[in-house]
């Protein structure tokens, strides 16, 4: 189904716009360009839209709600069980109140790309560019599909080709500030509670950052830990998923699971230096725009492009697609994008990734309290952890004082 048009497309060899990468954010992507009268290509190496699966699977409900895919949902989620080190439990949420979706990321991931489809963009599966060059009338691209070469050119190349870009490397467009390791399994036989995620915290488990068990609908879960190379010395995240399974606190829940798949990859975070060369622009995890709270990468993806898509559109049309005139048009919107990241990821390091369990332990007793919990759970919004982080530093004198002394000038900015 997906791949239908290429045989009446093998003979075009100019297109406005060609996309490397056919997932979310590629997928979104073409929709919004192809609706626009731009010809728009996407290039998908993998021979299937989908796969492989590297995603927690939880999207919002402004993300899906942009989409319409609900379909795709196999679970609505109320909340999340956060434990400290310790054992100390802090609820966020409410039953009955929804916050977030999991998704079947395959079937969110081909209707995203449908839809690019049905607007008029062409796909293309099991193609890969192999080079590129920019020349002042347009991109030349050297394609390897389905084992055959084809020459190919654009006016605009996008890079939504995720966390080890070939768009970014090639035109040396930096790499982002942060790559955390992520793994996942799913599992039937977990013992949690329906429509509720469970966090886990540690040294031992997810060395500065959490573990997740995420009800994925049916029965099944989706068990994973992320951590950076740096903060793991020498371990590996599938250790630290298996010491997540023999935790003295917590044993008796993964007792009787039976893994089904298991996933892994990296997750960028933080913008990456140049976005932005002639005729050249990346997006979603390319640009390392997934988010250092949580990993997620979909909303910032769609955020991304739905924020510069009215000039971005006009550029196309007029050919004027030079650095200087892309940085132009992207510069307000990714700064504030990266200004939110930095925000995030400063919150993150002072209230758990930069703390020992002693600490972490304190601050979930903070957390636990009555009033803070009250807080957490007016304010708190996955898709905006820097709100809720900002209050509880100016509002908690525990977390107060912590900034201070970390000397946290970004946040405050």
């Amino acid at each position: 189904m997906f791949d239908r048009l290429r045989t009446t497309t093998m003979n075009q060899s100019e297109w406005d716009v060609i996309i490397v990468g056919a997932g979310p954010t590629g997928g979104r992507t073409a929709t919004h360009l192809a609706s626009r009268g731009h010809s728009v290509l996407m290039l998908e190496e993998h021979t299937e839209i989908g796969r492989p699966f590297q995603c927690a699977g939880l999207v919002t409900p402004k993300a899906l709600r942009e989409v319409g895919l609900f379909d795709s949902v196999l679970e609505e989620v109320d909340g999340a069980r956060i434990h400290g080190p310790s054992g100390t439990l802090v609820p966020v949420g409410t039953d009955g109140k929804l916050r977030t979706y999991v998704v079947c990321r395959k079937k969110f991931d081909q209707g995203v790309v449908q839809q690019g489809m049905e607007a008029g963009a062409t796909l293309w599966l099991d193609s890969r560019p192999v080079h590129a060059e920019v020349n002042e009338e347009n991109v030349s691209l050297e394609v390897e599909s389905k084992g055959e070469n084809i020459s190919l050119t654009c006016k605009l190349l996008i890079g939504c080709d995720g966390a080890h870009s070939w768009t970014r490397r090639h035109f040396k467009m930096g790499r982002p500030k942060e790559m955390m390791i992520g793994f996942q399994a799913e599992v039937l036989g977990y013992d949690g509670n329906n429509r509720w995620l469970d966090m886990y915290s540690g040294s031992e488990i997810a060395p500065g950052f959490f573990a997740w068990v995420i009800p994925s609908g049916f029965g099944t879960h989706r068990i994973g830990v992320w951590s950076t190379p740096d903060r793991l010395n020498g371990r590996s995240v599938e250790q630290c998923y298996d010491d997540l399974r023999a935790h003295p606190l917590w044993k008796d829940r993964f007792t009787n699971i039976k893994e089904v798949a298991r996933y892994c990859g990296p997750i960028p975070s933080g913008m990456v230096k140049n976005t932005v060369k002639d005729r050249v622009l990346l997006l979603g995890d390319a640009a390392g725009m997934a988010k250092p709270t949580t990993g997620g990468g979909i909303g910032p993806g769609f955020r991304q492009i739905k924020g510069i898509l009215n000039p971005l559109s006009q550029a196309i049309s007029d050919d004027n697609l030079s650095e200087k005139h892309l940085s132009k048009i992207t510069s307000k919107h990714f700064k504030a994008m990266k200004k939110d990241q930095d925000k995030a990821r400063a919150l993150r390091n002072l209230l758990v990734s930069d703390v020992s369990d002693a600490e972490l332990d304190g601050h979930f007793a903070n957390f636990a309290r009555p009033d803070v919990l009250e807080l957490i759970n007016e304010i708190g919004d996955i898709e905006k952890p820097v709100p809720l982080g900002l209050a509880l530093v100016k509002k908690v004198p525990a977390f107060r004082r912590l900034a201070l002394r970390a000397g946290s000038k970004l946040l405050f900015r």
